[in-house]
């Protein structure tokens, strides 16, 4: 059996036990050897898994814990959905997506972090600005968040200018 065909198998068997974390653990080796036709299949299946973990969450009335595996898995896949729709200029989508981010977690961290890209993206503020601006990706880097966890001051100037009501510091 080629390289290939051992991972598509163990990439197969984690889409059937609808386990998003071993694909995310079978990432780099994807990116080593699978063409870029079939890269694109293995994140849009890494994304099915997500809405539909979203579906069962959202219908179920909880919250995703981001210290259980799949739980953190699934948000990573949305936010990074999420940032693929505001990097294309889709701010609107991308909007909607951080506002349901924004609620989707038991860990105020995150909740409060998406809830600064949604206003930013609700706000047209274009995701060049958001990063030059309102991030700070080096101490998000040094936090190791997978998505922006970090802000200037100019962040808080941002929510209290906001038009979304709500909690008013990060």
């Amino acid at each position: 059996m080629s390289e290939v065909e051992k991972l598509k198998a163990e990439v197969l068997k984690a889409q059937e036990n609808s386990d998003i974390a071993s694909l995310y653990v079978l990432e780099q080796r994807a990116h080593e050897i699978f063409d870029e036709d079939t890269l694109h299949g293995f994140y849009a299946n890494i994304l099915d898994l997500a809405l539909e973990r979203l579906t069962d969450t959202l219908e179920s009335h909880r919250v995703m814990d981001i210290n259980e595996v799949q739980d953190f898995a699934t948000l990573r896949a949305l936010y990074e959905y999420a940032i693929e729709h505001y990097s294309a200029g889709q701010v609107a989508d991308a909007s909607a997506l951080f506002e349901v981010l924004s609620g989707l977690s038991n860990d105020n961290k995150f909740s409060s972090a998406l809830k600064l890209h949604w206003i930013a993206s609700a706000e047209n503020i274009s995701l060049d600005d958001f990063l030059s601006q309102i991030a700070d990706i080096d101490e998000t880097q040094n936090a190791g968040t997978f998505y922006i966890s970090c802000f200037t001051k100019e962040a808080q100037k941002l929510l209290d200018n906001s038009q979304i009501k709500g909690e008013k510091t990060i």
